[in-house]
């Protein structure tokens, strides 16, 4: 069975979740520079079976277009010809910053690692992908 991966796609950063290989649990896997994420994703690819790809959408709270659109969808196209046998999935990614600095301080995350935005990014994305499990897509 293979891994269902999310991405919180960032223009310097961007953070990585993954599945278990039953897609039951969502766990942080990584923050990597984004100019790397295309081989990282092809490395990790080799290694584990990945079924399909999640990737949050950001939209303002009036569900319009961020800043941040475009090159999400820029990279979605890159991701499906890289991957074309995979299933790609957008999600709403409002929030998930807020949610993942609440959800590490309610969990006890010393303020220095609260800090680094790596951090942030992966738990971004394990919300991403958590919220998209839920959904029962």
């Amino acid at each position: 069975m293979g891994r269902i991966l999310a991405i919180d796609y960032g223009k310097k950063r961007t953070g990585l979740a993954v599945t278990d290989p039953l897609k039951i649990i969502a766990s942080p896997l990584d923050t990597v520079r984004t100019h790397d994420l295309i081989p990282f994703l092809t490395d990790y690819h080799q290694q584990e079976d990945i079924e399909q790809f999640v990737i949050g959408m950001p939209k303002d709270l009036m569900n319009k277009d961020t800043d941040s659109t475009a090159s999400v969808r820029s990279f979605i196209t890159l991701l499906q010809k890289k991957f074309p046998q995979h299933k790609i999935h957008q999600v709403d990614e409002r929030f998930t910053s807020k949610m993942a600095k609440s959800a590490m301080l309610s969990g006890g995350m010393k303020k220095s690692d609260r800090r680094k935005k790596e951090n942030v990014d992966k738990l971004s994305a394990t919300i991403i992908l958590q919220s998209f499990l839920e959904s029962g897509i």
